[in-house]
């Protein structure tokens, strides 16, 4: 049975939870993690590059000399690839990248990424993990207390969203949205024992 530190606000570890075999402790499948992280980050691409053909630059409508006798190469229009402010061949056009993956191998990549994780002892279980007030300082001591640079925070307390916010290599999510590639980014996986008990509920 897969073990984590439980801590408290303070930072200081008041002892250890289970975590869940089905989730946390699995056969890690990269080749599963891999083709996710490349769904992941094909469909936060934009796939706004856009560039003008021959047919769409402005110019370019009179032949620049005659056909033969010149000693030039024939050519027929001043906006041919070629040419200096011609257009571009197989110019980029507006696209999606976006494709999807089942429902299965996703659940499977998460599972994968956790228990990877947690083999690793990166891991962290917050008894309760909030705060009375949004304050960046307060929730960067907390994070000095158990020596996290870049993590991604489970949680949904809005306070700890907020304060986390501005602080550089920390992510946040709630346990619904948490996705395979914050956790294969992050160095270590900060959980409220609340969003635990959830992650746990719909993916056991």
């Amino acid at each position: 049975m897969p073990k984590a530190n439980l801590y408290n606000m303070a930072g200081k570890q008041i002892g250890e939870v289970e975590l869940s075999e089905a989730v946390f402790g699995i056969e890690p499948n990269q080749y599963v993690v891999h083709d996710v992280v490349k769904n992941h980050l094909a469909n936060c691409r934009q796939g706004t590059q856009s560039s003008l053909t021959r047919a769409e630059v402005s110019g370019g409508g009179r032949k620049p000399w005659r056909q033969k006798g010149t000693g030039h190469a024939r050519q027929g229009s001043t906006r041919a690839p070629q040419w200096t402010h011609g257009g571009i061949v197989f110019a980029p056009k507006p696209r999606t990248y976006r494709y999807t993956l089942n429902k299965k191998v996703r659940r499977l990549a998460l599972k994968s990424a956790l228990s990877a994780k947690a083999a690793d002892g990166q891991v962290l279980v917050v008894d309760k993990l909030e705060m009375d007030e949004i304050k960046t300082k307060s929730f960067q001591g907390f994070l000095n207390a158990v020596e996290s640079k870049k993590a991604v925070v489970v949680t949904s307390s809005a306070n700890v969203v907020l304060s986390a916010r501005n602080i550089p290599g920390i992510v946040t999510s709630p346990a619904n949205l948490i996705n395979v590639y914050d956790i294969v980014n992050a160095n270590q996986v900060i959980i409220d024992q609340a969003a635990l008990a959830a992650i746990e509920e719909v993916f056991a």
